[in-house]
């Protein structure tokens, strides 16, 4: 194939590409002329064409919309957005002491939510009761209403209670856990 400036791409038989796509008709044969109709090369690219038309109006006719994962990696960025002022004492044998956010544990927590078939954490509000590591913790649920469980709840209660005591060392002194919102899934 040659490419020319004034032509575009050139056929084999010398015939340009772009008068082979400007004589398409998606309702018959269309324009073409007998060349085209007989020519192998020209036959080819009349045949790519349609197709290609095909498949592109078919894309186009397509609602488009974000996907659950990318909506759920912008929700993941927007939870973790500033706000780490707020830390939160670990109880420690060592002197000196160990501090973490509060943000911090909320996205540990909320993750264990998150874990549970049908549920979405949303948000997770961290209040410390006593300087031995003991917090209080209130956080939304949105729940998918065609794969949530009865049991669901309860299942995120003990993910969220096993995820404080071993992955941020804190117990978790009361857990208010409310259904705030249902999508789609």
């Amino acid at each position: 194939m040659e490419m020319s400036d004034a032509q575009g791409c050139m056929l084999p038989c010398g015939r340009d590409m772009e008068t082979v796509w400007e004589r398409l008709d998606p309702v018959d044969t269309g324009a073409a002329d007998a060349h085209e109709l007989t020519c192998e090369y020209c036959s080819a690219a009349r045949g790519s064409l349609l197709a290609l038309r095909a498949v592109t109006g078919e894309l186009a006719s397509e609602e488009a919309g974000p996907s659950l994962g990318l909506t759920g990696r912008i929700m993941s960025a927007v939870r973790a957005e500033v706000r780490r002022h707020h830390m939160l004492a670990l109880p420690s044998p060592e002197p000196g002491g160990v501090q973490i956010s509060e943000q911090a544990v909320a996205a540990v927590l909320r993750c264990a939510a998150d874990s549970v078939d049908g549920v979405r954490a949303r948000h997770c509000r961290i209040t410390v009761t006593d300087t031995q590591g003991a917090v209080e913790v209130a956080m939304s649920l949105a729940v998918a209403y065609r794969r949530f469980s009865a049991n669901a709840v309860d299942e995120v209660r003990e993910r969220v209670r096993a995820a404080a005591a071993a992955q941020v060392g804190i117990t978790l002194m009361r857990l208010d856990l409310t259904v705030e919102d249902l999508y789609d899934a």
